[in-house]
């Protein structure tokens, strides 16, 4: 019985060590920096667009969890409280603009860079995915020329 109760012992202090470095490694691993990190795929706004329209699950296949820069013409910037959304749109659908939308990372001040509508710009951002009528970006950021 004395040596059950040693190796109970032993295996679940090794157990929770295992845990606890576990926890650590996990909770200190470095967060992706998307506005330092170099783009996969550099690509034309209306191209990446049209590909997901004609052959949704080549383009998911080519594009989705990727850092994509696009080149486009800017049509509108929606803000709200912390978040602005660049949009470029390509088609208008039933339920409205069809295109790509990039959210710009929190706290990014976009209006301070008086961009319009029409502007060419440079947005780079994790591609995350096609509703049906957008192609979805998240963190994104502005590059400069």
């Amino acid at each position: 019985m004395n040596k059950l109760l040693k190796t109970f012992l032993v295996v679940f202090i090794l157990g929770l060590l295992a845990g606890i470095a576990g926890y650590v490694f996990v909770y200190n691993k470095p967060h992706t920096d998307y506005a330092r990190a170099k783009p996969e795929l550099i690509v034309d706004a209306r191209q990446c667009f049209d590909e997901f329209v004609n052959n949704r699950s080549q383009a998911e296949q080519k594009y989705n969890g990727k850092i994509v820069q696009l080149t486009g013409a800017l049509t509108r910037i929606e803000s709200n409280d912390s978040l602005s959304v660049i949009v470029f749109v390509f088609n208008e659908g039933i339920f409205g603009d069809e295109g790509i939308r990039c959210t710009l990372l929190p706290g990014y001040k976009v209006n301070s860079l008086n961009l319009k509508p029409g502007d060419r710009i440079e947005v780079k951002g994790l591609l995350t995915g096609y509703n049906e009528t957008d192609v979805i970006m998240e963190n994104c950021s502005l590059v400069k020329p």
